[in-house]
């Protein structure tokens, strides 16, 4: 029997054609998907007009808006190495850390910034994981997708590619992490204790961001609807957030902790020992200045992991445009980090919540 056939025979026409084209609704990322597909199975205007609807494209919406979403396969992750996210980790890590420090040894004077600018530009370069190497061609489509030819088939976004998104991700990190290096003024002992310590945290990021990465891929396989999937999600994010903020703030108490015996402050000294010493050192606004570079810098690694390398590329340039508008018009370094670069951070992770529980950032 025809599909024609079918609808013509059927008190509800739509009822029928969903059977009949279940998998290819279960599986579409838009009803443009199905109205291709049904042009591919032969109906045209006539089916639609059966199903009252003017044009298959209001067809395919009703199908789309009827039919529960079924996850797509993820595609095979390429070959793992033993060690290969520790390795990529300790390279960012290097690779932020070093320049910052010689920033800080060295000086803002405009050779040393310039000469730090290039590894940390050159970072997602370094750090991005290999691109996925297609396997065998199959003896059919495994996916609906797959026979609507190149123009219906989803974008494959890895993330991996060194390109204009990949050079401003690597130059927003260069402004973030050498613009409190590279001001004048404040506390710089402090900021010659902080900034690298944040520098080191960039390790952290790039850790971070393939786990959680990993553990979608993970909960996209076993999931059985978006729903499902959204949900398994959900939770994610904060924890991997808040491993990256455990890690930067261990990092900053023992840069704390360095600075309080390599220069203590002038004047009696306090019982309470070292960490005592470390604590003192710093007040609530550094704190709070060290977790907004800390959150501009995990949120474009999850992005930029995730198959967003545009939104990481913004959002990384974004921070330090923000807190450089806010020095402009007179802001200290303190104030204009907390502020614009909070603002930023703000978004970023708003906007992260809501597009890293979508099932197209793992496939």
């Amino acid at each position: 029997m025809t599909g024609g056939a079918a609808l013509g025979s059927s008190a509800d026409p739509v009822r029928e054609l969903m059977a009949e084209h279940r998998e290819l609704c279960e599986r579409a990322v838009d009803p443009l998907e199905i109205a291709a597909g049904l042009e591919e199975a032969g109906l045209g205007p006539d089916a639609a007009a059966r199903c009252r609807h003017a044009d298959l494209f209001s067809l395919a919406e009703e199908l789309y808006a009827r039919v529960p979403r079924r996850l797509p396969e993820p595609r095979p992750e390429p070959p793992r190495r033993c060690g290969a996210d520790a390795r990529a980790a300790l390279t960012a890590a290097a690779l932020a850390a070093l320049p910052c420090a010689a920033v800080v040894a060295l000086g803002a004077r405009w050779p040393v910034p310039a000469a730090a600018v290039v590894p940390l530009v050159l970072l997602p370069a370094l750090t991005a994981p290999p691109r996925a190497v297609p396997g065998p061609p199959s003896a059919g489509p495994t996916r609906p997708w797959d026979a609507l030819g190149p123009r219906w088939r989803p974008r494959e976004r890895d993330g991996s590619r060194y390109g204009p998104a990949a050079l401003g991700y690597g130059l927003g990190l260069a402004g973030l992490l050498l613009l409190p290096a590279a001001v004048p003024g404040g506390d710089r002992p402090l900021a010659a204790a902080l900034v690298p310590a944040a520098a080191l945290s960039a390790g952290s990021a790039e850790r971070v961001a393939r786990w959680y990465r990993q553990v979608g891929r993970g909960h996209l396989g076993a999931a059985a609807t978006t729903a499902e999937f959204r949900a398994r999600m959900r939770p994610v994010l904060p924890v991997a957030v808040a491993l990256h903020l455990a890690v930067l703030a261990a990092l900053t108490f023992a840069a704390l902790a360095v600075l309080a015996v390599v220069a203590p402050r002038p004047g009696p000294g306090h019982g309470g020992g070292l960490l005592h010493a470390a604590a003192e050192r710093a007040g609530p606004a550094p704190w709070a200045v060290q977790g907004v570079l800390g959150l501009l810098l995990v949120l474009p690694a999850l992005l930029a992991r995730c198959g967003r390398p545009t939104a990481a590329a913004l959002g990384a340039s974004a921070g330090p445009a923000a807190t450089l508008g806010l020095l402009a018009v007179g802001r200290p370094l303190s104030s204009a980090l907390l502020l614009g670069g909070g603002a930023v951070a703000a978004v970023l992770l708003a906007y992260a919540w809501a597009v890293l529980g979508r099932a197209d950032s793992y496939r």
